[in-house]
């Protein structure tokens, strides 16, 4: 389960790399570690089917995809569809980017 919801919030950052509010730089194990958990209860309703909250769509806004990326594997993604998590991007009023690749993930 917990697999699945790091997989769901992976791509949800990563497919929004776009954004002007994501984060892309330095950051440290701890940090990515913090940054993990805080999505994970931000956006834990997503894995169950629910729309991103505020605070999830915040969260996704703001987290480095630096910290998120190396856990995108081909297992995960075979557990939720791009397409969903594309869905779930746009409900966060954001636009997905085009042939963006994270871990194993390669937007259509």
């Amino acid at each position: 389960m917990a697999a699945r919801l790091l997989m769901v919030l992976g791509l949800l950052v990563t497919m929004m790399s776009g954004s002007a509010l994501m984060a892309s730089g330095q950051t440290n194990p701890s940090q990515c570690k913090d940054e993990r958990k805080q999505i994970e209860n931000a956006c834990r309703p997503v894995i169950f089917g629910r729309n991103p909250s505020q605070q999830c769509c915040l969260r996704v806004r703001v987290t480095h995809v630096e910290c998120v990326c190396p856990y995108v594997t081909p297992k995960l993604a075979a557990l939720i569809g791009v397409d969903r998590a594309i869905r779930q991007i746009e409900a966060c009023g954001r636009t997905v980017p085009h042939n963006f690749k994270c871990g194993s993930v390669t937007t259509p």
